[in-house]
């Protein structure tokens, strides 16, 4: 069920884009975001940052494609939105010192401290990954062979999310253990 509500706005975007056209499948991504995180709050009772975030973005920038009537804005936001991510967990990472996959995810998950650090690093470079690839697809090709990337392009994230698990595997620790993390 949680898979069917992470991707259906998407689904109904591409489905209004391919009967319609960009704008009221930029429309209808809009109010299925809405709906989307209305039943992700009332189920969970609460929106992680990320929820907000995006939401925002496709708020934004879908504004910004029907009242300007430039395709544009809604193209570039994944690339905005990964960016932001990228830059947002490496400078946490590296400038701050601060490990917020540990912090959002360390209830639900014990992992060594050394665990948790490569998964940041690993979706610094995801994140930076998914922004590039966005844009290059976004400067070079159509708007339908965009589209046709977004709906296929979620290969990448799943991908992603199996590597994870299977590289955290090995390294969960019992709930009964204490976490190892020399770090405050």
């Amino acid at each position: 069920m949680r898979i069917f509500i992470d991707f259906f706005p998407l689904l109904l975007f591409f489905g209004a884009y391919k009967a319609y056209d960009i704008y009221v499948g930029t429309a209808v991504l809009m109010a299925g975001t809405v709906l989307q995180m209305a039943i992700i709050y009332g189920m969970d009772r609460k929106l992680l940052t990320m929820h907000k975030i995006t939401l925002a973005l496709i708020l934004v920038f879908g504004t910004l494609t029907l009242v300007l009537q430039d395709e544009r804005f809604i193209k570039w936001k994944p690339t905005v939105l990964y960016a932001a991510m990228a830059l947002g967990l490496a400078v946490a990472v590296w400038g701050l010192r601060k490990d917020l996959l540990k912090t959002m995810l360390g209830s639900q998950l014990t992992l060594p401290a050394p665990v948790w650090h490569t998964l940041n690093v690993a979706w610094v470079l995801y994140c930076a990954f998914m922004s590039l690839i966005n844009a290059y697809v976004v400067v070079n090709y159509s708007t339908e062979a965009w589209v046709s990337f977004k709906l296929w392009g979620y290969v990448f994230p799943l991908v992603f999310i199996v590597g994870q698990g299977l590289y955290i595997a090995p390294h969960l620790q019992s709930s009964d253990k204490p976490d190892t993390d020399p770090t405050p």
